[in-house]
């Protein structure tokens, strides 16, 4: 069997709903979904799309993610420390120790790539 070694993204036909573990309800009624579209032979790494409505999450990482916003904006807050603005072409890492909140102030779509292993 051959392992395509290109794959870009298309369209999220099939995404999981329901939050994500370490992702806690802290305001309004957020939801959100998330479509894993690839995973590395090894299982280490995970890439895809993420999808949520406006309201605030407390977030607890466990693993190091690099974020590609597509559209929407969100505060990101650390526990204790200063809340960062990203939207639409925005691109930063999330450290695999975070604790804090995600404000999504509008809907929001991202690419993800997370380290697992």
């Amino acid at each position: 069997m051959t392992r395509e070694t290109i794959l870009k993204f298309g369209t999220v036909e099939h995404a999981d709903a329901g939050d994500l573990a370490g992702w806690i309800v802290v305001g309004g009624k957020p939801t959100m979904q998330t479509a894993v579209q690839h995973t590395t032979e090894d299982g280490k790494v995970l890439s895809g799309t993420w999808r949520a409505t406006p309201g605030t999450y407390h977030a607890t990482y466990t693993h190091y993610e690099f974020v590609h916003m597509i559209a929407g904006r969100i505060i990101i807050t650390p526990d204790g420390g200063t809340p960062v603005e990203v939207g639409p072409g925005d691109a930063f890492v999330v450290e695999a120790d975070f604790k804090g909140t995600w404000k999504i102030i509008e809907p929001v779509t991202k690419h993800f790539v997370v380290r697992v292993g």
